[in-house]
């Protein structure tokens, strides 16, 4: 399954040089990935596809869905998943948040006989 450039693309050409396989190209303007010679990366020294991982937008390059259904879903499962997370989100940034201010009370000498 190839990727494609969507219309968040602003053109920055980061992946031009990125991609391994040379498959992304400027087409009237527009940036574009062969499907031909684009590998998703599979057998390179790369765990993600490159396109992906240097798109400065996030969503300039996606993976290009053939069938309504999978596409659907996945952006179901996308959408569940940033929903369920988002309270792991806030409780792991209280807990780091409280452990580093015990540290940095911990840290203030108290004079003594002061209690705390």
């Amino acid at each position: 399954m190839a990727y494609k450039i969507t219309s968040k693309c602003i053109s920055c050409n980061l992946c031009l040089s990125a991609c391994p396989t040379g498959a992304i190209k400027i087409v009237n303007g527009q940036h574009w990935i062969d499907p031909n010679l684009c590998t998703n990366c599979n057998g390179t020294a790369y765990s993600v596809p490159q396109c992906v991982a240097t798109c400065p937008t996030y969503d300039g390059s996606v993976i290009e869905r053939k069938d309504y259904w999978e596409s659907w879903f996945h952006t179901y499962n996308k959408v569940v998943t940033k929903l369920t997370k988002k309270q792991d989100y806030w409780d792991n940034w209280f807990n780091v948040y409280s452990q580093k201010l015990s540290q940095q009370l911990q840290k203030v000498s108290i004079p003594d006989g002061i209690e705390r």
